[in-house]
């Protein structure tokens, strides 16, 4: 996945600064796998808890990451008394990245040798994904083409800020051939940040251990359904890519899961690619898109961050050949509800 990108600048900073060990979080593997492998580049000891539901649906990414040397939790654990607080109230509890995140702070906080890694929604992760947008830049470039639109799948916020970032410039200078580029975040239904949360303060974690930070949240002990793009089951947004959205500079629309991989198989037998259930969202907007340009017969040039493989995501495609994948509008109510716990800030 594109996740390598900012795992190894961490992992090479940390080593820069004599950390020993690095914990962190992951949801469907993705991140988890790559900060395994540069924390074995550089000679780190590498602790991942991974969220509970993926962790059972994605055997092998949790393969992956033990070839690499890394250690691997389901999440919520025993480990750490966040997570001991959680199975006390739920021993069935599937996990979700903000309760992932939780337990990895708890345990970074603990020890000075050290560090907590963070793989999406942060400023420095966005910065280094940004070398997406640039190359694209760069390629388009070459052949004298620019993207009308541009697509991204949106959890924390990491893949769609490293693709649209570098375009945010060209857009305040009236865009190419003057016009601003279309950048749409592209989320579940069943975890809509963006389209259904709340503009404000609120933790990255379930437990309250980090900062508070200004983003589209759906409240951070927010639990969404185990849907297969575990990537994107995260409560909150990156706070940069809110500003953007408040701000009326991007965009945002949410998809239901059978359609993301109705697009997933339809990519899959146009390009030969089959591609991780995140990036299904991106193709489905795209297709969308597409589908329009053609009744209405406008010519668009649409681009789409196809932000990882699905090789270890075929369980989840079985589940859709067999018709067992469910689709999920989260209720109103119980985002309401999840609103309610909002830190209270001013």
């Amino acid at each position: 996945s594109h996740k390598p990108n900012t795992a190894v600048p961490q992992a090479f900073y940390n080593r820069q600064a004599g950390i020993k060990r690095i914990t962190t979080e992951t949801g469907a593997g993705q991140w988890g796998c790559s900060m395994a492998f540069a924390g074995q580049m550089f000679g780190l000891d590498v602790r991942v808890y991974m969220v509970k539901v993926s962790y059972q649906q994605k055997p092998f990414r949790r393969s992956m990451m033990q070839t690499w040397g890394a250690e691997v939790f389901a999440s919520p654990s025993s480990m750490t008394q966040s997570g001991r607080d959680l199975l006390a109230s739920d021993p069935d509890n599937q996990g979700s990245l903000g309760i992932a995140i939780s337990e990895a702070v708890e345990e970074a906080a603990g020890r000075a040798d050290t560090s907590y890694a963070l793989g999406s929604v942060l400023n420095h992760v966005a910065l280094h994904q940004t070398i997406i947008g640039q190359e694209a830049k760069k390629q388009f470039a070459k052949i004298g083409d620019w993207p009308d639109v541009i697509f991204a799948p949106c959890g924390g916020g990491s893949s769609f800020a490293g693709v649209a970032f570098p375009f945010i410039a060209d857009n305040a200078a009236g865009g190419r051939n003057g016009r601003p580029t279309q950048l749409v975040a592209v989320e579940p239904t069943s975890c809509p940040s963006l389209t259904r949360g709340a503009y404000a303060y609120d933790f990255g974690d379930a437990s309250g251990f980090t900062p508070l930070m200004k983003m589209y949240t759906l409240g951070h002990d927010f639990m969404p359904p185990g849907i297969h793009a575990g990537g994107l089951r995260y409560h909150g947004d990156s706070p940069l890519v809110s500003q953007l959205y408040h701000e009326g500079l991007i965009e945002a629309v949410a998809v239901s899961q059978l359609a993301t991989f109705e697009a997933g198989v339809m990519f899959s037998r146009a390009e030969g690619i089959i591609p991780a259930p995140e990036s299904n969202h991106a193709l489905r907007a795209a297709i969308d898109e597409a589908l329009r340009c053609k009744l209405s017969g406008e010519a668009k040039t649409i681009f789409v961050n196809l932000t990882g493989h699905g090789h270890f995501d075929m369980a989840a495609y079985d589940r859709y050949f067999a018709a067992e994948l469910e689709d999920f509008d989260y209720p109103a109510e119980a985002i309401r509800a999840s609103l309610e716990h909002l830190p209270k800030v001013g």
